[in-house]
């Protein structure tokens, strides 16, 4: 990692690429998942929130643990790069097809050796 330091009103910093940073950012983002909804009286979870923040937390972890942004994610997957960023809200629901096309992508980027 390239890096510089510098201080500046006695306080000091450390330069990193931009590279460096967009990973240090992805990386910071495990520690934020999007929370689970919270289950009703009877300890349901309602079906479709409860599956769309699964997915969020699964997808953002498996994103940062292979060490890509969403940018490259979303181009290994052949989506675009706002439905990656929709899907780690937790907000949206991915179709099948987009999911396995995640899912392929994200397989391939932790073992560049499997080309299918």
């Amino acid at each position: 990692m390239d890096k510089a330091n510098i201080s500046l009103g006695g306080a000091d910093y450390v330069i990193v690429s931009r590279e460096e940073f967009d990973r240090l950012t992805s990386l910071a983002k495990i520690g934020n998942l999007p929370p689970l909804p919270t289950p009703d009286a009877e300890g349901n979870y309602p079906a479709i929130e409860y599956g769309r923040a699964s997915l969020a937390r699964k997808l953002i972890t498996e994103r940062v643990n292979a060490g890509l942004s969403q940018n490259e994610l979303a181009k290994l997957a052949g989506v675009r790069e706002e439905t990656i960023c929709r899907l780690e809200t937790g907000k949206h629901t991915a179709s099948v097809a987009t999911v396995d096309k995640i899912a392929i992508a994200l397989k391939r980027a932790r073992n560049p050796r499997n080309k299918r």
